[in-house]
């Protein structure tokens, strides 16, 4: 099965060197996107509603102490060297990274906290206030089907 390595991986081979928070952002949204479009998760990894955003600590655990990471960062990560992808979920990523990949990751975060999941995660607590608590799939499909990722 595809993991949030495979998807970061790929995700840098294709949009080149960038902050760890944007890559964060945008394994997010692609989630999201395969999520509720495809009615199945992208991979099974979740993300937490952290203060910058989701945040997958998966993935934040290969990038740790970084600020900016470059393609070929992750791929000692991946069993074989390279992301194990479908067509359908490059496409997937491909139409994410297009509309979103231009913003930067502090523009992905500040949306974030706009939107339903990071904000009902959150519920309780001030926006400084650290947090782990888990963003659900289910939260994110229902929201991003009313709320499409990208237009």
């Amino acid at each position: 099965m595809t993991t949030i390595t495979d998807v970061a991986a790929y995700i840098l081979q294709n949009n080149g060197t960038m902050s760890t928070m944007k890559l964060e952002k945008l394994c997010f949204y692609s989630q999201a996107q395969s999520l509720s479009k495809r009615g199945i998760p992208l991979f099974d990894e979740d993300f937490q509603a952290w203060r910058n955003g989701p945040v997958s600590p998966v993935l934040f655990n290969l990038h740790r102490h970084l600020f900016l990471i470059h393609a070929g960062e992750l791929d000692q990560s991946l069993p074989n060297g390279a992301p194990r992808l479908t067509d359908e979920e490059k496409t997937l990523i491909d139409v994410v990274c297009g509309q979103l990949a231009a913003k930067t990751g502090n523009q992905l975060s500040e949306r974030t906290h706009n939107e339903a999941p990071w904000q009902d995660a959150r519920i309780g607590l001030s926006p400084a206030e650290p947090c782990n608590r888990t963003i659900s799939k289910d939260s994110i499909a229902r929201f991003y089907k009313a709320n499409p990722v990208v237009r």
